[in-house]
């Protein structure tokens, strides 16, 4: 990935991140099986409203929301990209961007799905709205150490992490197996 000052939908266009549909679209989207990094972007920079809590699905037991300080304190104003995630493919090369995708979208409808990563874009009231992207790795490219570099870049840009990445992703040498 070629460093740049802000991401931006066109920036990561150019880099190959194709999709840009809301989560309810995703089942009908093209997804790749593929290992590879995706992005959460908000098209609005308006100020955020935050929800008090979250509709998302809550894995064993736990509740995924925060309070609305806690939000207020993440949110990176002027930045449209909300979230990096990665989607490796997994053992049995079974999994991939298009199962982590749809455990993602299937946390944020309720359901109790292990894709806590992320979870602070469902209490933004407009979380229908938001659009997900995603990048197919090379089979050479370990797709964590490409989401740890899309978060560095973002960092560099804006000095803080995406608004829901709550780590700066995995550097890890090598293919993922």
């Amino acid at each position: 990935m070629t460093p740049t000052t802000e991401l931006t939908r066109k920036v990561l266009t150019d880099r190959g991140f194709s999709g840009w549909v809301p989560f309810a679209g995703l089942g009908d989207s093209d997804i790749p099986k593929a290992a590879g990094v995706y992005v959460v972007l908000r098209p609005d920079t308006s100020a955020p409203v935050f929800r008090p809590s979250s509709p998302a699905g809550q894995f064993k037991g736990r509740d995924p929301s925060v309070a609305a300080d806690v939000l207020a304190a993440a949110w990176v104003d002027t930045a449209t990209v909300l979230y990096v995630g990665k989607a490796s493919a997994g053992k049995e090369g079974r999994r991939g961007l298009r199962k982590r995708l749809d455990e993602y979208r299937r946390h944020g409808s309720g359901q109790a799905v292990g894709h806590w990563g992320g979870r602070y874009i469902w209490q933004l009231e407009d979380s229908a709205s938001l659009l997900v992207a995603w990048c197919p790795t090379q089979p050479d490219q370990n797709p964590g150490q490409a989401e740890f570099e899309l978060i560095a870049e973002f960092v560099a840009a804006y000095g803080v992490r995406p608004f829901a990445n709550r780590n700066r992703g995995t550097a890890t040498a090598g293919p993922v197996p």
